[in-house]
């Protein structure tokens, strides 16, 4: 197998049209490769500096997990260390995980965030939203997102080997008129539901709104989660 690590887009997009696989962190295609056969080529972006920028506001693909500090939300960063092990956050990557899981732990915390991705093509970058880069398996350069007021994460523990844990990840913007809205996402399973709403109101309000979504019809356990956490990150914004 030859394995390509380009350091630029421009070479990256050459990689790809010449039919190289992308690995990520090669912890998810690595045992499927010694199962079925190692590809011809192969393509790490892992030196590509546009795939490890890591800030307030977007987070590169090839960023490994354990790499993920408190320059991005505190959401996003609480979502990769609940990740596996410390030897698999040494080795995942961002992108790995959002396109290349079935689990995709960081799913929910960027959906909250409302991130965009930056899209790599043989002959075009350009931005598009999750729901099309998962469906589609892109190659994610990157998320982009506007940084909220706050945010919050919380993981059930879960047994090794067992169904995905429960999650619910929120986060509370500020649009441009200055009202706040919040976004609430639950990982149930392997599956992900979102919803946003208006959070001007008192805490009970905005419950009484989630109530009449699907979130509302979740069973008693992730209901009474997503009341907890609801009240604790509307609580925040109170206090700042």
């Amino acid at each position: 197998m030859l394995l390509r690590l380009p350091t630029s887009v421009s070479e990256a997009q050459e990689c790809m049209a010449e039919g190289a696989e992308p690995i990520g962190g090669a912890t998810l295609v690595w045992a499927a490769w010694q199962r079925d056969g190692f590809p011809e080529r192969a393509m790490s972006l892992r030196n590509l500096p546009e795939a490890n920028a890591i800030g307030p506001r977007s987070l590169g693909s090839a960023v490994v997990l354990n790499r993920i500090d408190d320059r991005v939300p505190e959401v996003l960063r609480r979502a990769a260390g609940s990740v596996g092990t410390g030897a698999v956050r040494r080795t995942a990557t961002v992108g790995g995980n959002l396109v290349g899981s079935t689990l995709r732990c960081l799913l929910p915390a960027a959906l909250v965030l409302d991130a965009g991705a930056t899209v790599l093509e043989p002959d075009r970058v350009y931005e598009t939203d999750l729901a099309e880069v998962i469906a589609k398996h892109h190659l994610l350069l990157s998320l982009n997102w506007r940084e909220p007021r706050v945010s919050g994460y919380h993981k059930v523990s879960g047994d090794a080997g067992g169904p995905p844990p429960l999650v619910v990840a929120t986060a509370v913007h500020a649009d441009d008129d200055g009202r706040h809205r919040l976004r609430i996402a639950v990982r149930d399973g392997y599956e992900v539901l979102c919803e946003s709403v208006e959070c001007d109101r008192d805490t009970a309000q905005v419950l009484h709104t989630l109530e009449r979504t699907d979130i509302g019809a979740l069973h008693s356990t992730a209901s009474e989660l997503v009341r907890d956490q609801v009240a604790a990150v509307l609580a925040r914004v109170t206090d700042r």
